[in-house]
């Protein structure tokens, strides 16, 4: 079982905390703060792979829960998958802004500074693959979609899935396997 898992298992269970939330009680929220902020900065990292950028996703997530403690329902017993959501959606919305904000710098700038851009890009291609797979993540089906996001990005175990997922862990090892497989089709088509 991984760490988050089990500080997850001590005390109340997140929907519990989500109701108490959703009445605005801030101690909640901090608990449920402390119980996944590890995970989704390190699902943010993997995402961007930028510490500042998984800090800001970290803050906005987390934000976004704050605003939405009225609205949103959690689905799973676990408040993780729904803060992953929202991870993912976060950074696609800043990785098509900084695209933009990029093409137009790139079409403002004279011939001679052209370079910078050109070293710019190179350092961010490792930023450009793995956004690439975030994107092909988001074709998949929501079943598929849900697995790569708690099991390839979110670095879940099959059984913690399982268990959050309320189905078999030969389920779950199923649908990891035709996910990757999806993915590999999806990312061939992106990639030269």
């Amino acid at each position: 079982m991984t760490e988050t898992t089990e500080r997850a298992n001590v005390g109340p269970p997140d929907t519990q905390l989500w109701e108490q939330i959703a009445q605005g009680d801030h101690a909640a929220f901090t608990e449920l703060f402390e119980r996944h902020a590890e995970a989704v900065w390190n699902y943010a990292y993997r995402l961007t792979a930028s510490w500042s950028q998984a800090e800001d996703l970290l803050s906005a997530t987390f934000l976004t829960a704050w605003r939405k403690r009225g609205e949103a329902q959690l689905l799973r017993d676990s408040a993780l998958p729904w803060l992953y959501t929202v991870t993912a959606n976060r950074a696609r919305t800043e990785w098509r802004a900084s695209r933009r904000a990029l093409r137009l710098v790139s079409r403002l700038a004279p011939q001679d500074e052209r370079d910078h851009a050109d070293e710019v890009a190179a350092r961010t291609d490792a930023q450009r693959r793995l956004a690439l797979v975030v994107a092909a993540i988001a074709k998949l089906p929501p079943s598929e979609r849900e697995i790569a996001q708690l099991c390839l990005l979110g670095d879940l175990s099959t059984a913690d899935a399982a268990t959050l997922l309320g189905i078999a862990e030969s389920s779950v090892r199923a649908r990891v396997a035709r996910t990757r497989a999806h993915l590999r089709d999806l990312t061939s088509e992106d990639t030269p």
